[in-house]
């Protein structure tokens, strides 16, 4: 570690790993336990790279405070209490950087002194493009082949029931055709997903900034006009800017639709609110519909609680394309239970 570095560290406690430590690519802090609070005491020149926080700021600071989301706080202070006990230990994490969320492989090593100061070192792996390239594919793969395969089947199955009785008009027969009917929308629709999906992944800038409000105006004035039988409410504020661009639209755009779509009430209700988190740097973005619960398989899948399986992908690629466009954005999606009865989907993204 550098001088300016290791500035407020003892000098009595700078042994000589401090060349070996400065020229590791990954993200490593030196941290004391003040009151079970990672108090940071030094960093390398790759973390402040990696995380895009002046030495200077950080140094003397809660390293909790700085890089830790407020929702994974709980975490955060389990793996501080391993490190604090003399443990050892490693975890799959997400933190927040200067340009939002990223993952990182988290190893912490704890030490200490003669003094019985406690403390330890934390590096960062980034595994972020590694760790949301692997997933797109794997979820691709599953998604297209499975529900492509599937439908294909029904197609190909009913159709061949309609050819085999074309002089007949039974109601056998009128439900095949009504299922090819629906199994060839599913198709058009899981194809249009895929190309928002394309276009998101090809074309999304995390530089960008945006209004979210008028898109989600667009989105529910949209909607209404589409589905006159829904009822769907804005609570909207007059302007948030958030990290993002157009996609985001696109991605509202699918929460609504499945809202809906998967509903099977006369008057399916659909809310659209958007507000910055309190005392937070985080906007929420929240779709609360009064339909049936989003599968926990599904919801525990798209949120990164569980891996990708040939049993496990979500049904379409509606949800992952709100969580991927939030992931691009430095942001994550969550699930809960809604005040009116059905899903509440949450979009956090960096507040400007």
């Amino acid at each position: 570690m550098s001088d300016e570095h290791l500035s407020g560290r003892d000098a009595a406690r700078a042994p000589d790993y401090r060349h070996v430590v400065e020229h590791i690519q990954d993200a490593v802090v030196e941290f004391e336990f003040v009151d079970g609070d990672p108090i940071v005491r030094a960093v390398n020149e790759a973390f402040v790279d990696v995380f895009g926080y002046a030495a200077a700021g950080v140094v003397g600071e809660s390293l909790n405070d700085w890089i830790v989301p407020d929702w994974r706080r709980d975490e955060a202070e389990r793996l501080d209490e391993q490190t604090a006990a003399g443990a050892a230990n490693h975890r799959h994490v997400t933190r927040v950087t200067a340009d939002g969320l990223r993952e990182f492989l988290y190893r912490s090593v704890p030490y200490r002194t003669e003094r019985t100061t406690r403390g330890g070192f934390a590096l960062y792996t980034d595994l972020t493009e590694l760790s949301r390239n692997r997933r797109r594919m794997r979820v691709l793969n599953r998604v297209l082949r499975h529900n492509l395969r599937n439908r294909a089947t029904v197609v190909l199955g009913h159709t061949t029931t309609l050819l085999d009785a074309v002089d007949e008009r039974t109601d056998e027969h009128v439900a095949a055709a009504a299922a090819v009917e629906r199994a060839a929308r599913d198709l058009e629709r899981l194809a249009a997903e895929a190309g928002d999906v394309r276009r998101l992944l090809d074309g999304s800038d995390a530089g960008d900034t945006v209004d979210v409000v008028p898109l989600a105006r667009r989105v529910v004035a949209d909607h209404h006009r589409r589905e006159p039988d829904a009822v769907i409410e804005a609570a909207l504020p007059d302007s948030l800017v958030v990290a993002g661009n157009a996609h985001l639209e696109t991605a509202l755009d699918a929460l609504v639709e499945n809202a809906i779509r998967h509903n099977p009430a006369a008057e399916p209700r659909v809310r659209v609110s958007a507000r910055p988190a309190d005392a937070t740097d985080w906007a929420r973005i929240e779709v609360a519909d009064d339909g049936p619960p989003i599968p926990a398989d599904e919801r525990a899948v798209v949120a990164g609680e569980t891996d990708v399986t040939p049993t496990r992908h979500a049904s379409g690629l509606g949800l992952w394309l709100v969580a991927w466009a939030a992931e691009t954005f430095g942001g994550d999606l969550s699930f809960a239970e809604s005040d009116l009865g059905g899903n509440l989907v949450r979009v956090r993204l960096p507040a400007v």
